[in-house]
């Protein structure tokens, strides 16, 4: 019979020290700005589904990038910006983009299973791409992330006015000239890229955690959509540090902390919010 072993590691302070934990908390830094900025938006444009199928479209790139010996972020990537310029171009009323992203996602996980299927790496290295690997990120890896933050936050800044006004009143921005279609573009092929460089710390199955939870948690405690964005990032980096603390100190995936941690700061917003009324 096997038995499970939850032991506390005395050397945890040690390994918090290597070089690999030092990439991971500095990536962990870079993927909670842009996921805690973006998962604003996602709840507020009420795209979270989209959001969460990005993850699986991506999913075939991956195996994809695999089975041709390419990097898994470069095939993740471009199945995920391919997948979502299809649902923002489609998807220009909520409803019109739930059937563009229900489609898009069937035909990217049935490509993704015949990917993983060619291939037999793949299945090594699925697990990985499924519940993430924060642990094995590389420095070439981080220069990417902080490069797609620092290009995250200018597009940011020229679209943000735009972006925000459709994202909470679509029918009112239209009459007011706000180019609707380009924002719903725009805004998914970001959330693309988010989801690649978030999906290497919790991997595709777990990814709404982490975009989504530390935002909708923000939405509880904030009151304007600046404080909230900045409290779903703080939210988030706290989740992905804790985790990888908690993960040193005790013998236990650092995704699955992170979004347990994620999530217990949701129920505990909504216990308070549910307590004030």
């Amino acid at each position: 019979m096997s038995t499970i072993n939850f032991s506390y590691d005395p050397e945890w302070l040690s390994t918090l020290s290597a070089p690999f934990m030092t990439n991971a908390f500095i990536a962990g830094l870079c993927i909670a700005l842009a996921a805690g900025v973006m998962g604003y938006f996602t709840i507020a444009r009420r795209s979270t589904f989209a959001a969460h199928a990005l993850a699986h479209i991506g999913l075939p790139g991956a195996t994809g990038a695999v089975l041709f010996g390419l990097p898994v972020s470069l095939g993740m990537g471009v199945f995920a910006l391919g997948g979502a310029l299809v649902i923002g171009a489609l998807g220009k009323r909520v409803s019109e983009r739930e059937i563009a992203t229900g489609t898009v996602l069937a035909f990217a996980t049935g490509l993704g299973l015949f990917f993983a299927r060619l291939s037999s790496s793949a299945s090594q290295q699925m697990q990985s791409i499924l519940f993430g690997s924060i642990l094995t990120i590389t420095t070439g890896q981080i220069i990417g992330f902080a490069v797609f933050d620092v290009l995250l936050l200018i597009l940011l800044a020229i679209i943000y006015r735009p972006l925000l006004f459709s994202s909470l009143d679509e029918q009112v921005a239209q009459a007011k000239g706000v180019p609707i279609g380009l924002m719903n573009v725009a805004f998914m092929a970001i959330m693309a890229g988010v989801i690649t460089i978030a999906v290497p710390a919790v991997g595709t199955l777990l990814i709404f955690a982490l975009v989504i939870t530390p935002a909708a948690t923000a939405n509880i405690l904030a009151g304007s959509p600046f404080k909230a964005m900045v409290i779903a990032s703080v939210l988030c980096l706290v989740s992905i540090w804790a985790g990888l603390v908690l993960s040193a100190m005790f013998p236990a995936p650092p995704s699955f902390i992170i979004v347990t941690l994620s999530t217990l700061f949701w129920a505990l917003a909504k216990a308070v919010e549910t307590l004030r009324k």
